[in-house]
């Protein structure tokens, strides 16, 4: 298991490979990555991520240990950026791998909904318009509370 969160910008492929390889013990490896998106009808010119690095770090550490425990799951990564990310840059990764598709894609999911509600980082909206702070959203939260 291994929880990276970063400021710079990770290579996809390289990450997905490597945690890919050699894994004949696994039948499922399921990745996935959240990527910036731009604000409809107000273009955003950038969002800023801050964290307090212990806390952000020992919190995604402590999801990953429930996920794979809770899924038997025989590996999985986290990756999540903080600083500021613009639109279409990556912002974070997941990778799981299980024996089976099952464990592998929910613990993804589970790990994602996490890091989309609860992970302590603060993100902020840049615009032409100004900047506003990311609220919680109840949709997010409802994806979280169905684990």
């Amino acid at each position: 298991m291994r929880v990276v969160v970063q400021q710079p910008p990770f290579d996809l492929g390289q990450e997905a490979a490597a945690f890919a390889a050699g894994r004949s013990d696994m039948g499922a490896i399921v990745t996935f990555t959240g990527v910036v998106r731009d604000l409809p009808g107000d273009p955003m010119e950038a969002m800023e991520i801050e964290h307090y690095p212990g806390m952000t770090q020992a919190a995604l550490t402590e999801i990953a240990q429930q996920a794979m425990a809770r899924f038997s799951l025989g590996d999985a990564l986290v990756i999540h950026r903080y600083g500021r990310l613009v639109p279409g840059e990556m912002i974070m990764m997941v990778a799981t791998a299980a024996r089976h598709r099952k464990d592998a894609f929910e613990a993804a999911e589970f790990l994602m909904d996490y890091l989309k509600s609860r992970a302590p980082f603060w993100k902020r909206e840049i615009s032409a318009n100004g900047e506003q702070w990311v609220a919680a959203r109840s949709e997010d939260e409802a994806a979280l509370n169905r684990w």
